[in-house]
């Protein structure tokens, strides 16, 4: 596989923090939309100056934190054949995968957050707001929470931040596509386990008729736009190519199936359906040239809603 020789240039951070509940409060079954939502709202309180302002409108907008992490825009260097109506976000936020929603005083909350590229940069301000929220306040009955901790992952787990000490290292760990290149196996059969609802287009609309063609011109449009947006480098490879031979991969076994559920916007003032297809899929042929791009979307997940956890799956079987 022929790609762009600099693909350190596509870097990544993985982090866990883990909250400590100082009161009770309750959660909703999928908590990954709370936690993005409650972050979205305390980050824009803290940083943005106009708050009535629509973020596309507002002069600041090329240089604000909040702009670049939660309102993501195209910039000059996207081809204008990535016309589309909204931009991967540099960030996703994985919740828990127990399905707890009520916690009580001393009760521990923990979800990982990956950070793609410039949006490393940011980690502190991820740190002081998920802080802020939790003396705010979160979920029904504006619980309030205390961060015990921050602990860089991808290796060996290292404590980054602690609540006794208040102070935040920057001793944390990035992995690179080139890493994950590197590494990458060889392989003739993977199967692949979704763990939270995917939503995946085909022909613009949501589908379950997932084959190898629909998830590979998913994932590399996400992997090419992740670069070039967050990582400012344009990975260069012949997608067509890889997507003609996509098409020679034949499906073993599939045990999908959709789940609705459904998430209130705070924005929007309505509840939004947000169902996707969970479950696993087996896909048989010569996969080896596909495979760092499978293990790159085990971090960055696929579809829609990925900042806060959906799509997300990991390589349950590979040879």
């Amino acid at each position: 596989m022929k790609i762009h020789p600099t693909l350190d240039a596509f870097k990544f951070a993985s982090l866990r923090f883990t909250l400590r509940a100082d009161e009770s409060f309750q959660l909703p079954h999928y908590i990954g939309s709370t936690l993005r939502g409650g972050f979205g709202t305390v980050f824009k309180k803290v940083v943005c100056i106009s708050l009535d302002r629509d973020c596309t409108q507002c002069l600041l907008k090329e240089n604000c934190a909040y702009s670049y992490i939660f309102e993501t825009q195209q910039t000059g260097k996207l081809k204008a054949s990535y016309d589309l109506p909204e931009y991967p976000h540099p960030f996703i936020i994985e919740p828990p995968a127990e399905s707890k929603c009520q916690y009580e005083s001393g009760d521990e909350l923990t979800f990982t957050l990956t950070l793609i590229g410039k949006a490393i940069d940011f980690l502190p301000y991820f740190v002081f707001v998920y802080q802020e929220l939790g003396r705010k306040g979160i979920g029904k009955g504006r619980g309030k929470y205390t961060m015990k901790k921050v602990e860089s992952l991808l290796e060996e787990p290292r404590i980054i931040y602690n609540a006794d000490s208040g102070t935040l290292s920057s001793d944390y760990q990035t992995k690179t596509f080139a890493d994950i290149v590197s590494k990458s196996e060889n392989a003739d059969v993977v199967s692949l386990e979704f763990l939270t609802p995917t939503r995946v287009k085909h022909r613009g609309k949501l589908t379950t008729a997932m084959d190898f063609t629909i998830l590979m011109k998913n994932l590399l449009r996400r992997t090419m736009l992740l670069s070039e947006l967050h990582c400012g480098e344009k990975l260069e490879f012949d997608h067509k190519e890889l997507l003609k031979k996509a098409g020679d991969i034949e499906i073993v076994d599939s045990a999908l199936n959709w789940q609705e559920w459904e998430r209130y916007s705070s924005r929007q003032k309505t509840r939004i359906k947000l169902g996707g297809f969970a479950g696993r899929i087996t896909f048989s042929g010569e996969l080896t040239e596909f495979m760092p791009f499978i293990r790159l979307g085990e971090y960055i997940h696929i579809g829609k809603g990925t900042s806060f956890g959906l799509g997300k799956y990991e390589v349950v079987k590979g040879e």
